[in-house]
């Protein structure tokens, strides 16, 4: 089996995104995988080796996050990224794929789902982000301020990367030094906080009820039943709204799943992936 890797940047609707592209020679079909909220790529490095022994995969880093661009005027909303990714596969022609999406990245995928359903065979959603309501007015002025972008700075340093770390997992046993540079890597330039100041100002909140009772594409949840950032909950109010999902529950898991379960992840996708 050979696989070809590719780590690129294209320009995208005014912005570089960065992508990483798997071919396999023997595969038929294509993953694309889109990170979450204050992460990159790095987050798929456990479950990709697994993906790639079967499919062609492209993992994605959305602005202005890992390495893609961090350009101040380009919109951040959840809407015009989810067209970014679509746009890039289309240059890269792929034409059909299966979306898998962590967190916010699952967000991403769905708004991808609403837009070019077409291009979509189905969707997994890891612990993704939903029924977040839009950022207040009062912030979204805020954010207009030039010096907006220092308080963002401020308040993601506070916590820092190894409390933010053991947010997300179950077995803090799991963390070390490699992972904990891996998440901290995209912060070291220091343009991602003007980035995440416009993402602010562009957030218009996670699809409705409404929109997701629309989205007929069969879709995989699966989730950490002691998941602290996005609670089981959401996960099973998704499932009840998109009209052909399936909703698995990981025990002793966190929100960090393509890490904290990458084999139980991949079993579960190659389970959905063959159903009719």
């Amino acid at each position: 089996m050979s696989i070809t890797v590719s780590k690129m940047k294209r320009n995208i609707d005014g912005i570089d995104l960065y992508y990483e592209e798997y071919i396999n020679e023997k595969a038929k079909d294509t993953f694309v995988l889109i990170h979450g909220f204050l992460s990159s790529t790095f987050s798929y490095r456990r479950l990709i080796p697994l993906l790639a022994e079967s499919y062609n995969i492209i993992s994605v880093d959305l602005p202005p996050f890992g390495q893609s661009g961090k350009h101040y005027l380009y919109q951040y909303s959840y809407r015009n990224m989810a067209h970014s990714v679509l746009h890039l596969i289309k240059s890269l022609d792929y034409s059909r794929i299966y979306i898998i999406g962590h967190s916010m990245g699952g967000q991403i995928a769905l708004h991808m789902m609403k837009q070019k359903p077409d291009m979509i065979n189905k969707g997994i959603l890891l612990c993704s982000s939903g029924y977040l309501k839009p950022v207040k007015p009062s912030l979204k002025l805020l954010s207009h301020l030039p010096f907006f972008h220092h308080f963002v700075r401020y308040y993601l340093e506070k916590s820092g990367v190894q409390k933010n770390v053991e947010n997300v997992v179950y077995d803090h046993a799991m963390i070390d030094a490699e992972m904990l540079r891996g998440y901290e890597e995209p912060f070291t330039d220091k343009n991602i906080f003007k980035g995440l100041a416009k993402m602010v100002r562009d957030h218009e909140g996670d699809l409705l009820s409404d929109d997701l009772k629309n989205i007929q594409i069969p879709c995989l949840l699966i989730w950490g039943e002691q998941d602290r950032v996005v609670p089981l909950a959401i996960g099973e109010k998704l499932s009840k709204d998109l009209p052909n999902a399936q909703l698995v529950i990981l025990k002793n898991t966190g929100h960090l799943i393509p890490e904290e379960k990458p084999n139980v992840v991949f079993t579960y996708i190659q389970h959905f992936v063959k159903q009719a």
